[in-house]
């Protein structure tokens, strides 16, 4: 009798362990609001609304359309359309370098505001990415994060040179920053120039949740001394 029931007992608590294993990974995977931040850096599922800045990621696309062959995917890539900039993203960061992602389920961004944004954000997969990956950390409905996509867009002031060169450019990287802060009546720690392999990237541009301009802070710059800008023609 003894040994029914220490076999039964085994076989019940195999049962509950096995329950507890085979929970759906998503229950575990959503930090409290008032989880503390970590001082390293790097990205976290914490919830919305809880961070310090924007970090307006401003693509150049010739420089993508040329590094990714013209990705037919992005009319981005149209050779028609000859864009300049274009909205990479409008991300929440913090000032310790850690940056929230994924911090809830998100439903499909609404086709009326797809197509409102495509005129700044050529590329459906990257405006439902935007929203899914970053736009559920702002505290904000979809529509309100891509109205504040599209105001923080025209906020920023191109200088003309920078805005449709018709040939290839060269510049050092502290001379963009300070003649976009100085079309903007910014200071230029508000402004960080993207390359890669002495190639410009994009711009990105840190403002506040008020969409106002702010310090970068400790956000990495361009390291090369100078930058190839390519043409959008």
């Amino acid at each position: 009798m003894l040994a029914k029931f220490r076999t039964a007992f085994t076989l019940l608590l195999l049962l509950t362990l096995f329950a507890a294993c085979s929970r759906p990974a998503h229950e575990s995977n959503f930090s409290d609001k008032s989880a503390s931040r970590g001082s390293s850096g790097g990205a976290s599922s914490q919830a919305s609304d809880n961070f310090d800045y924007y970090l307006l990621a401003l693509s150049w696309a010739p420089e993508f359309c040329a590094s990714h062959g013209g990705d037919a995917s992005s009319s981005e890539c149209d050779p028609g359309r000859h864009f300049g900039f274009v909205v990479h993203g409008l991300w929440p960061q913090n000032d310790d370098g850690s940056y929230p992602q994924n911090c809830a389920p998100a439903r499909p961004v609404a086709e009326q505001i797809v197509q409102r944004m495509l005129a700044i954000m050529p590329a459906r997969g990257l405006i439902q990415h935007e929203w899914a990956t970053h736009g559920t950390c702002s505290g904000l409905g979809a529509q309100d994060y891509f109205a504040n996509i599209e105001k923080a867009f025209k906020v920023v002031q191109v200088p003309p040179e920078y805005r449709a060169p018709q040939q290839t450019l060269g510049a050092s990287p502290s001379d963009i920053e300070q003649k976009v802060a100085d079309a903007n009546h910014a200071p230029r720690g508000a402004f960080r120039v993207s390359c890669s392999k002495g190639e410009f990237v994009g711009l990105e541009v840190c403002l506040g949740q008020d969409l106002q301009y702010r310090d970068c802070g400790s956000l990495r710059d361009c390291r090369a001394r100078q930058v190839t800008i390519l043409p959008t023609s």
